[in-house]
């Protein structure tokens, strides 16, 4: 009887390793790290390149900021100028963010938005209310000190 439950168990892992295999995104180095597609990847160098990383932020006031940049549904950048971009590393995925079509509504208490604050996304065209997404910190990367390009 032992036999025959080893061999079931080791059935039923080898049937379930593909689709526990699936669950990953595709070139991700490690379970649930979010890999970035080619155009991201382009599109996140292109706005960060020159650019060092400084101290984390818990909270950008609205003022910072004039451009959003959603890059992929765990990245958003915000734009300050054309020296200075805020990276937000989101606390988990928002599925759909890439997508660049659905309306972010920003659920804000103050002048800032801050890290753990909650955003929902909403379909432009139908209206229905997509998933709840939470800001992480906002790293600000910066050109050098006399960097004119």
């Amino acid at each position: 009887m032992a036999k025959l439950k080893l061999i079931c168990a080791t059935a039923l892992m080898t049937a379930a390793a593909p689709l526990i295999a699936s669950c990953a995104p595709a070139g991700a180095g490690e379970p649930g790290a979010a890999a970035l597609t080619p155009k991201q990847a382009e599109r996140l160098d292109k706005q960060l390149s020159g650019k060092i990383p400084g101290e984390p932020l818990r909270c950008l006031p609205n003022y910072r900021s004039n451009d959003t940049i959603r890059v992929s549904d765990n990245i958003l950048l915000y734009r300050s100028g054309g020296n200075l971009v805020y990276r937000n590393d989101l606390k988990s995925s928002c599925p759909g963010l890439a997508r660049d079509s659905d309306i972010m509504v920003v659920r804000q208490f103050g002048s800032s938005t801050c890290s753990g604050d909650f955003f929902h996304l909403v379909d432009r065209s139908s209206g229905i209310r997509g998933p709840t997404c939470v800001f992480g910190e906002f790293v600000p990367y910066r050109k050098p000190a006399g960097d004119a390009g």
